[in-house]
């Protein structure tokens, strides 16, 4: 595969091809939900091992230069199939951009390619119908591509993109996921199970949608109108809980391209630029994953452009 001849197909791609890869990739997720693929998960919750490293990618919102641009400095293609590394997004694909039909290609390509070193989270542009972002311009997006078949694209992609991983653990190490921690999760699998529990425990809703906050103390409605503001005791509780040491998100603006909350357990990553958001820099993270974490350490990993 060579990363030119992929985003020039992305952009010429037919819908037969389309809806084809959309289905090759739900046998792929259908697989490692029944424990036959390559990579370990529970429900919804992907463990990968706290060795060899990770190039994490926030939101893209259907910025095709940007992800070119990650993919490209990084390198994945050219060294997925010969060292341990993974490729993990945290989500929000599209919406916010006109590219976002071809960024749905080119990671389901990814996909497709890599199963075992792709690993594909939901964010809230990705949600359920009753947590999904507003406006929600992706339909329109693939009308424009695809004509009078762009709505059938959009059901048989919104079908895939519900399936999408919860979130990632690096055992003693990270959590990725897309917004912000379950405040009221007891265990591990309240995390691997959110998306079975909801809506009756708002576990999903706030892995989706919620923010921290260094002013807050406790929980505190969301300006978004889902979701909330959490503190930094919240984390805290949340990490000892599952057992790791740091949460890395998306799902949140930054104008360097990147964040860091509560004492420096939350790193936030924003991988894309342009309008509606104005930020100078977008960020990804290529993540020794065998480090111990903190915050000093694992800013050195973050790429700005």
């Amino acid at each position: 595969m060579h990363l030119d001849d992929l985003f020039s197909e992305s952009l010429r791609v037919s819908l037969q091809d389309f809806l084809n890869l959309i289905e090759c990739v739900g046998q792929i997720l259908s697989s490692e939900e029944a424990g036959g693929g390559g990579l370990k998960t529970v429900g919804r919750l992907v463990y990968i091992p706290p060795a060899g490293e990770a190039i994490i990618i926030g939101d893209i919102h259907g910025d095709l230069a940007s992800l070119k641009h990650i993919l490209s400095e990084a390198g994945f293609i050219e060294v997925a199939s010969k060292r341990n590394i993974y490729m993990v997004f945290l989500g929000d694909y599209g919406d916010r951009g006109v590219y976002s039909p071809e960024v749905y290609y080119v990671i389901l390509t990814l996909k497709k390619a890599f199963p075992e070193k792709v690993i594909l989270l939901q964010g809230n542009h990705e949600g359920p119908e009753d947590l999904l972002a507003q406006p929600h311009d992706l339909p329109y997006h693939l009308i424009r591509k695809f004509k009078s078949d762009g709505l059938r694209a959009y059901r048989e992609l919104s079908s895939l993109f519900r399936r999408f991983y919860t979130a990632v653990i690096v055992e003693g190490k990270f959590i990725m996921l897309h917004g912000g921690v379950p405040s009221k999760a007891e265990s591990i699998e309240d995390i691997a199970f959110a998306y079975m529990k909801h809506p009756y425990e708002s576990h999903l809703e706030e892995i989706l949608w919620s923010d921290p906050s260094d002013d807050v103390i406790g929980m505190e409605p969301s300006p978004r109108g889902a979701g909330f503001l959490f503190g930094g005791d919240v984390t805290r509780r949340f990490l000892k809980t599952v057992g790791v040491k740091m949460v890395i998100r998306g799902h949140e603006p930054a104008f360097n391209g990147y964040k860091f909350n509560h004492e420096g357990r939350v790193l936030t990553l924003f991988s894309r630029k342009g309008r509606p958001y104005y930020n100078a820099y977008a960020a990804y993270l290529r993540l020794d994953l065998s480090i111990d974490p903190d915050y000093i350490s694992v800013e050195k990993f973050i790429k700005r452009f």
